[in-house]
């Protein structure tokens, strides 16, 4: 019996041994089968060990190693790699343990977030042929679950999708029409990291270091948020982009606004405080961001003066792209008047993916963007509205449904109005000259101001250039 305990103690040394020896290497939720790496940037690969337990990650050529701190976390960073659409394997070990990452490609990797409509799947958008057709291998997606945290999380559960018809339906459906276009454009892999949620506002999404660097909103940094409710400030930045942080990602794309709608420049420094926060996280420069201005909706008020509703947070929003690296998407054209989940998520993709054409993949002659708002000049008993982004020039457009815009010849303007010296609106008579709007009313004999499309709905507003991009809302006056 004394020699079978000897042996048995013997082999529970030997087992304790092995144990020490064998790391438990586990990797987050983002570097899993089917995963897609950013191209052209150093990109992070992270994960745990024991602590002090050297680490090694191949891929692509590379050999990486890193060593486990206390804590047991490691991290390292891979050399620019170059787009690959053929399925790749990365290894990681540590000690006698490897993990392999199977179905690796390299291409484009956007973060989608905001609220219910990014979060709308492309199932919901009454798409039957763009779902048949949605053959796309090299399309990927991964999506964050629902996790407001007092504490910043490190990982999620989530896996994941290879794009075909029989998954696409829970695509994020801006991303994918996003995505679709781009892998055509370019012929690479894109992956999308989903972490949106329906009817959150933007506060939860903010890293407090944003709010820190907005005097206006300084004061959120210095508050402690529990997590009570989702809605509070940080928590969604903490449960569901930390455990982002800091893959590589070619840009961000969101589409948020409807539950802080009744704001105004309050908004926009809101957005200043995601945008910035964001960046300074990822340590990726200032990444694209690319958003979308919110869609008509609820029944049109005719008021000259206009202002209700989502008016003032469109305004916010197109402030917004004073940022550098910014870009908007423009769908006052494609809305529902009864559904504040517009189906039509297949032109926000698109008019979201010309932005990203134009500035990041080096299509010089694309024009990305609808009319915006340059300067007034007031002539006489007139205003004269000069306008950027006209590309080949304006027109009076007519978009139904999916169709491309077509040009209304001899259509007249709508949605403008204009103000006396006393601030008194009038419903205006708008006309194109060049790249030029000029704007009157036969009762405003002297003007100082010009709004158009100012209001939550202004349904059938048809100012465009001729590539089919609608003008965004705008006013002259901030009163």
């Amino acid at each position: 019996m004394r020699t079978t305990r000897i042996a048995s103690l013997a082999l529970i040394g030997l087992l304790l041994v092995a144990v020490t020896a064998s790391a438990a290497v586990k990797m987050p939720a983002l570097f899993g089968d089917g995963m897609v790496l950013q191209q052209q940037k150093p990109v992070p690969v992270w994960g745990w060990a024991d602590a002090k337990q050297e680490v090694t990650v191949k891929f692509a050529g590379q050999e990486k190693k890193a060593t486990a701190d206390d804590k047991g976390k490691w991290i390292v960073k891979l050399d620019a790699l170059k787009v690959n659409t053929k399925p790749a394997v990365m290894t990681i070990t540590a000690g006698d343990e490897t993990v392999e990452i199977k179905n690796v490609l390299v291409g484009e990797v956007w973060l989608c977030s905001g609220q219910s409509n990014m979060e709308w799947t492309v199932g919901g958008c009454n798409a039957p042929d763009d779902i048949a057709a949605a053959k796309y291998p090299l399309i990927r997606t991964i999506k964050v679950p629902h996790t407001p945290s007092a504490e910043y999380l490190d990982d999620f559960q989530g896996s994941w999708t290879a794009c075909d018809p029989s998954t696409v339906a829970r695509f994020t459906a801006v991303g994918y029409f996003f995505a679709r276009k781009i892998h055509k454009e370019l012929g690479v892999p894109v992956g999308l990291v989903n972490s949106s949620w329906g009817g959150t506002r933007i506060e939860p999404w903010v890293h407090r270091c944003g709010f820190a660097a907005v005097p206006e909103l300084r004061e959120l940094a210095d508050k402690t948020f529990e997590a009570k409710n989702h809605q509070e400030p940080t928590v969604l930045q903490k449960g569901m982009i930390a455990p982002l942080v800091p893959m590589a990602i070619r840009g961000a794309l969101w589409y948020q606004g409807e539950s802080n709608g009744s704001e105004g420049v309050s908004y926009y420094h809101k957005k200043q405080a995601l945008i910035g926060g964001w960046r300074r996280i990822f340590q990726q420069g200032d990444f694209p961001f690319y958003f979308v201005q919110l869609a008509n909706f609820q029944q049109p008020n005719t008021d000259p003066k206009g202002g209700d509703g989502w008016a003032r947070l469109r305004e916010a929003q197109l402030h917004t792209l004073q940022i550098p690296n910014t870009g908007m998407a423009v769908i006052t054209d494609i809305g529902d008047a009864r559904d504040i989940h517009p189906k039509n998520k297949q032109d926000v993709g698109l008019r979201l993916a010309l932005w990203a054409l134009a500035k990041d993949y080096d299509k010089k002659d694309l024009v990305y963007s609808g009319p915006l708002y340059k300067s007034m000049k007031v002539e006489g008993d007139k205003i004269r509205i000069a306008l950027d982004c006209v590309g080949g020039g304006l027109i009076v457009g007519k978009k139904e449904g999916r169709k491309p815009v077509e040009e209304v010849k001899d259509g007249e303007l709508t949605w403008f109005s204009i103000a006396d010296a006393d601030q008194n609106w009038h419903h205006a008579k708008a006309v194109i000259d060049g790249d030029t709007v000029v704007v009157s009313c036969d009762e405003v004999k002297t003007p100082a101001a010009v709004r158009y499309a100012f209001t939550i709905n202004p349904e059938g507003s048809n100012l465009y250039n001729k590539e089919g991009l609608p003008a965004s809302p705008f006013r002259t006056d901030s009163w």
